[in-house]
């Protein structure tokens, strides 16, 4: 095992501060394989201590940090774990990094960029991040990451001399098949996305069990004698602290919600601190692991949310007022934050058509400039307190379709009342890609499993290669001033941003649509809760703030985003919804995270004996070289736009080539 030690004499004197680092593993990338003019990697697995002083005011906004258990001297010190790439010779390298806040602790985004796996020395795909010379680090934030490997937070919690602190903590599932025990943590996909807290007081009556058919319909409260904390199977005593067992068992498509004691919480906003201040350290401790002039911060739905509420909490500006990120691409993140500091913070947690409903994540202000609210009056914006300090950075926020149907996408370029596009600000751009999920599904087109189960297969479209755009066009705007694209997303006054009562989608057989799209609420969890402490649970339900969806053309494909060769040149209808499987309960509700792909007919004639009113795909393209040209031509767009890189012209040119096989030969 390899220690390197660098201390706090690396850095400008200051509090808040990185104190030393820990290097526990160190190894050349593909056995010293050089990329590009930047030539070898290493990476580097460890831990960062850090240390905040309680009375910076830039740490103010830090939920209990004046209460840490650990508070001495006026500071309080923590660890996170990290991920580095960086270039042997870091003169080789573009002053770049890609700082990545990992979704529940998982190293992810050279492996949507690159195609590889280089946290795991399996495979760098085709190196792309290496061969443009940047840097690459992932810092662990979050307190209650589950899994092996996963980058965590070590924080401390919160205890004050008057005695232990406690309080009510909420959780809710739609589970796909029926079990007695439920775990406490965050289910999603199958897995734990966050540990939880274990139950404080498993005798209190304020711990509570409810069922319900759907987000909107009434809880029915379950009687306490018919679950509890515990339970033996097969001679298997679960923890008693963490699972609930009911008798008779949870069914599959109802959303169960549990409200229990919890203690002892952890002051989960030193997550912020950890981004913040190794940002910041990247810029100025010329010796430390990772050294650079820009740095980048990166999330992706869970994690744009964080960045999202990293800017509107007003850490962008470390401990000596320095801007902390140049640059943030924040995706998928639709209109949210999220859980990540408060008292009790679940960090997991986000919003999802029959979970996590009602948590704090879609808030008010949505926009980057400042908005007022219609029924409080308040008026603020996403970007006020990095405005205030002047370290507002160049941010792009983009989204794929499934966010205006389930994360409430639209409230960041509409007022609240949904009535008029409002402007944004000059350092953001505003992305929307069109037919594309919350995530990239499998090729050929596959439907989801477990939790996952929806009537059609997911839609397949790539994000890659708009990542790659993304990063370089960012890039090009910090160390350059290039703009980058024009902001592109539907819009009221086109007439491509809609009421879900104006969607206009075909009657295409065996084709169940959804019934509505998710909308962002007024919430409030107590007196106490715009300061981080949320006492009532579950909370009061106020005014909904509306939300408007991209209208569709008469193939079903969405208008007012930027398209790839599958939505201008198409073989398929793409959305941003699915339903659920029967086979899971609730199949009128829509599946998380999911798209649709529902391919053309081959022909005329098998359209309408099927019913279909989209054209198949003969009608619409002479030959195969016909589609052929049109796809090159949609490509050399994306292209000239700089939306696509002009090293991956020929990328996406082969997808098309490959969807055009999969429906000529599926659709006979």
């Amino acid at each position: 095992m390899l220690l390197l030690a660098i201390t706090s004499l690396a850095l400008a004197p200051a509090h808040g501060r990185v104190l030393d680092v820990e290097v526990t593993s160190r190894r050349d990338v593909m056995g010293g394989q050089l990329f590009g003019t930047t030539g070898a990697y290493e990476a580097l697995r460890g831990r960062v201590h850090f240390a905040v002083a309680v009375a910076n005011p830039h740490n103010a906004r830090i939920v209990d940090l004046a209460q840490a258990a650990n508070l001495k001297n006026g500071e309080v010190e923590f660890w996170a774990d990290f991920f580095v790439l960086r270039p042997k010779d870091p003169a080789r390298g573009n002053g770049a990094l890609l700082l990545e806040v990992p979704n529940r602790g998982d190293v992810g985004i050279t492996r949507i960029v690159d195609g590889g796996d280089a946290l795991h020395e399996q495979d760098a795909g085709d190196g792309w991040l290496m061969r443009h010379g940047y840097a690459f680090a992932s810092i662990g934030w979050q307190w209650d990451a589950t899994g092996q490997g996963a980058l965590k937070l070590q924080a401390p919690i919160a205890r004050p001399a008057s005695g232990r602190i406690t309080g009510l903590l909420r959780g809710d599932v739609m589970l796909p098949r029926a079990t007695e025990d439920l775990p406490l943590g965050h289910l999603m996909r199958g897995n734990i996305g966050g540990s939880e807290y274990p139950v404080a007081e498993p005798d209190d009556p304020r711990n509570t069990l409810s069922v319900r058919d759907s987000r909107d319909a009434p809880r029915t409260i379950i009687p306490r004698s018919q679950w509890e904390f515990e339970h033996d199977v097969g001679n298997k005593l679960l923890p008693s602290d963490r699972f609930i067992h009911l008798t008779g068992g949870f069914k599959p498509g109802k959303i169960y919600e549990y409200v229990y004691v919890v203690a002892d919480p952890v002051i989960a906003g030193l997550g912020f601190a950890a981004v913040r201040d190794f940002a910041s350290y990247a810029k100025h401790a010329p010796e430390g692991i990772v050294s650079v002039k820009r740095v980048y911060g990166e999330g992706i739905s869970q994690n744009g949310r964080f960045l999202r509420n990293f800017l509107y909490d007003g850490f962008n500006a470390d401990e000596e007022g320095r801007m902390a990120l140049d640059g943030v691409l924040a995706h998928v993140a639709g209109a949210g934050r999220g859980s990540f500091n408060y008292r009790f913070a679940q960090p997991s947690r986000d919003a999802q058509p029959t979970s996590s409903v009602g948590f704090p994540t879609d808030l008010f202000p949505f926009t980057d400039e400042p908005e007022t609210d219609p029924v409080t009056g308040v008026k603020a914006g996403l970007l006020d307190r990095a405005s205030a300090e002047h370290v507002e950075p160049k941010i792009f926020f983009s989204n794929t379709s499934y966010e205006y149907w389930s994360r409430a996408a639209s409230l960041i370029h509409t007022s609240p009342d949904a009535t008029r596009d409002v402007e944004i600000g000059a350092n953001v751009r505003i992305y929307h890609y069109t037919g594309l999920q919350h995530f990239t599904g499998a090729f050929p087109p596959a439907k989801g499993t477990g939790d996952l189960a929806g009537q059609q297969p997911e839609s397949p479209l790539p994000i890659r290669y708009f990542w790659r755009s993304m990063i370089e066009n960012l890039d090009a705007w910090v160390r350059a001033g290039t703009a980058p694209p024009a902001s592109v997303y539907p819009r009221l006054d086109n007439g491509t941003l809609v009421p879900f009562a104006r969607y206009a989608f075909p009657k295409i057989p065996g084709v169940a649509t959804p019934h509505e799209a998710s909308v962002a609420w007024h919430l409030d969890f107590g007196p106490d809760w715009q300061s981080g402490v949320l006492t009532l649970q579950p909370p009061t339900v106020g005014a909904a703030f509306p939300v408007l969806v991209p209208q569709v053309d008469a193939d079903g494909n969405e208008r007012g985003g930027v398209n790839l060769p599958e939505i201008s040149v198409p073989l398929a209808t793409y959305t941003g919804w699915n339903l659920r499987d029967p086979s899971i309960g609730a199949p009128t509700e829509r599946v998380a995270f999911e798209g649709s792909f529902i391919p053309f007919a081959h022909t005329q004639a098998e359209r309408v004996k099927s019913g279909d009113p989209r054209k198949s795909i003969a009608e619409r393209y002479a030959s195969h070289e016909d589609y052929s040209a049109r796809v090159k031509s949609a490509v050399a767009e994306l292209v000239r736009e700089r939306f696509i890189l002009e090293d991956d012209r020929n990328s996406l040119i082969n997808i098309a080539e490959k969807d055009w096989e999969f429906a000529a030969g599926t659709s006979h």
